[in-house]
């Protein structure tokens, strides 16, 4: 494959959805410009060439793993045009998510847990807001080595967080309330503790040896030897396990108690749209589906490419990011367990490490029949940085990355607009680092986020305590983390040298536990989460932002967000009307209109990227101020926002 494309040029690459994405990839892991690549010269050179030539900055062999992914995946992305039929079905797309990370969100029992009926006691909180759809993360039954990405069982609620009928308690007072709810389905991987893989080891031969990738070692292999390939962990070490009483490797992505499912195998497709179903069924309007793009392995689970490693930090990932057959698994997902029976769709929202926009817009095209939305995360980190970096966030690249973005959309496209969420630290943080703690810093951007976030073309997907201006946390050491896969980065960067206090200042900056704080309801010991003695403890006692202070207050980021979503709400073209971006050679006003159906009002928002005054862009359109922050007629002042009507 790799030889019989070999001539091709890199223009057409670049032309390729899965290569324009894969090559915009690695020029922001190097954080270079697309002219590297758009230019003339390099565009004409035929892929081998650029690759030899190319070599000693990214490797060899990447241009015959580019061939390789190409030839697997379509050319073309169809043009969907949003027809009023599919705006009547899909009811999520003017909806506003707010993620519920249900350990940290509300705890009624006082074990320290937050549960689905802390959820359920504060549903009213959330319909007050705005909230169109609460999405929760999982809550079936795990042993929580990665805090409920593990599952155990499809069907069970993980006794901490209550019993099936809090759930469908839960989702029958969503339901009353007018907003919907989605769950967590990770289905790239159960639990090792899942019957599924124990019924597996126990007959490795058997029906349930083909559900998982078990791989036997060499003669007489003890596990001592080499893994199957050299695929590593996102969560430190190698991709593979040794089962001793199986004697077999298993393939494990993220923690060795996180076993990668063999979706090559019928049985394994049937079992997951079962269980869509099961829950469809129970009322659940959707699920966010975790990693979803890895489930798509190449056969024969190849060596990945040494070069596209080191660069991309994981060995093996262009195997499986985007594999040969995933189109087809999510398209039978599709048709076998979300839609049917007369009901409308179920909601389809795929978690996609590592797919940019021109495979999101694949995997999303509606008649392609498989995703509804993906997550695109480049937008959470800048040019040549990850999450793992200490650095301070230019708020100026959300405007070249949305503009791009949005810009490259189809009508029929829809963009997930989302900046926090339970695997990244904070991105108010990002942006401030030490100045959060100034509070008229972290409200003003607070605000200017929800405004970005809120108007912008797209679906939102807010993050429990972004409405409040919730900050990283200020650990004092890796006793106080909680999560997997930092605790694993810590014992790696141990083992290569590193000091203890030099381990966790490297794993600090990108802590999920950040994220994943109990909530600030109110002040006083642990912020009215729990009676007891939380499962994660925060550090922080600012004044003025938990949810009861800023209720009561007009100018909180709690009450701007709620204006912003009341008037998502009111008027269309906020919600599902079409956008045109101003200033574009402005850097540091961020400035748009958005366009609605004739007899409908626009809307002018411009935001202000940075910590000083600017005055307001010139030749700005006639319109009427409704809500501002830190705004008047000629200036916007740090990070100030101007929301108006256009006359």
């Amino acid at each position: 494959m790799a030889r019989r494309d070999a001539g091709i040029r890199f223009r057409d690459v670049y032309a390729h959805p899965v290569g324009r994405d894969a090559v915009d990839k690695i020029l922001l892991q190097l954080g270079r410009s697309p002219r590297w690549v758009t230019n003339p010269l390099v565009a004409n050179l035929r892929l081998r060439t650029l690759g030899t030539l190319a070599a000693p900055l990214i490797g060899p062999g990447v241009a015959d793993a580019f061939a390789h992914i190409l030839a697997e995946h379509p050319e073309r992305i169809g043009q969907a045009t949003g027809s009023d039929e599919q705006a009547k079905r899909s009811w999520w797309e003017s909806a506003v998510f707010y993620q519920v990370y249900p350990r940290s969100f509300q705890d009624s029992d006082g074990d320290g847990i937050g549960d689905l009926r802390g959820i359920i006691d504060r549903l009213d909180y959330l319909h007050d807001l705005g909230v169109d759809c609460v999405w929760l993360s999982p809550i079936f039954d795990s042993p929580n080595e990665d805090m409920g990405y593990d599952v155990r069982d499809y069907r069970a609620v993980m006794t901490e967080m209550g019993t099936l009928a809090d759930l469908d308690e839960l989702i029958a007072g969503c339901h009353d309330r007018g907003m919907r709810i989605i769950l967590d389905l990770v289905v790239n991987h159960t639990s090792a503790q899942h019957e599924w893989f124990q019924a597996a080891i126990a007959d490795p031969d058997g029906p349930y040896g083909d559900y998982y990738h078990l791989r036997p070692g060499a003669p007489g292999e003890d596990g001592s030897g080499a893994p199957p390939n050299n695929w590593t962990s996102f969560f430190s070490g190698s991709a593979w396990r040794w089962i001793p009483e199986a004697e077999r490797w298993a393939l494990h992505l993220f923690a060795p108690e996180q076993m990668d499912l063999n979706w090559e195998n019928p049985a394994v497709r049937a079992e997951v749209a079962d269980i869509v179903r099961w829950w469809r069924a129970r009322g659940i309007d959707g699920f966010r589906m975790d990693v979803i793009n890895y489930i798509s392995k190449r056969a024969g689970l190849p060596d990945g490419n040494e070069a596209i490693g080191r660069l991309m930090g994981f060995f093996g990932i262009e195997n499986y990011f985007f594999g040969p057959r995933l189109h087809e698994y999510l398209h039978e997902l599709r048709t076998a367990g979300f839609t049917g029976g007369g009901a409308l769709d179920g909601l389809m929202v795929g978690e996609t490490p590592g797919v940019g926009i021109e495979m999101g817009r694949l995997l999303s095209d509606p008649e392609r029949a498989e995703l509804d939305l993906v997550f695109n995360f480049d937008v959470l980190e800048m040019p040549g940085r990850i999450r793992w970096d200490d650095y301070s966030y230019d708020l100026r690249y959300l405007k070249t990355y949305y503009t791009q973005l949005l810009t490259r959309l189809g009508p029929g496209d829809h963009a997930a607009l989302f900046f926090d969420n339970h695997d990244n630290p904070r991105m108010l943080s990002k942006v401030l680092g030490a100045r959060a703690d100034d509070p008229r810093l972290r409200t003003a951007v607070g605000k200017a986020l929800a405004t970005i976030q809120l108007m912008l073309r797209g679906v939102p997907f807010l993050f429990q305590g972004q409405e409040i201006g919730a900050i990283d946390q200020d650990f004092a050491g890796l006793d106080e983390l909680r999560d997997v896969e930092s605790r694993n980065r810590h014992a790696e960067l141990r083992a290569a040298g590193h000091s203890d206090a030099e381990a966790f200042a490297q794993v600090l900056p990108g802590a999920r536990d950040h994220a994943r704080t109990p909530m600030r309801w109110e002040p006083g010991t642990h912020s009215g989460f729990t009676t007891g003695a939380p499962w994660q403890a925060g550090n922080e006692n600012s004044i003025g932002f938990t949810v009861a202070e800023q209720m009561d207050e007009p100018d909180s980021v709690w009450s701007f967000t709620r204006d912003l979503i009341r008037l998502r709400r009111e008027h269309r073209a906020l919600a599902a009307g079409g956008i045109r971006f101003l200033a574009p050679r402005s850097r540091d006003c961020f400035a748009w209109v958005r366009t609605g159906g004739e007899g409908e009002d626009e809307w002018l928002i411009e935001v202000n990227l940075t910590d000083r005054q600017i005055s307001r862009p010139r030749g700005m359109p006639k319109a009427e101020p409704v809500l501002a922050s830190a705004a008047d007629d000629s200036m916007l002042g740090p990070y100030g926002v101007l929301v108006s009507r256009c006359g």
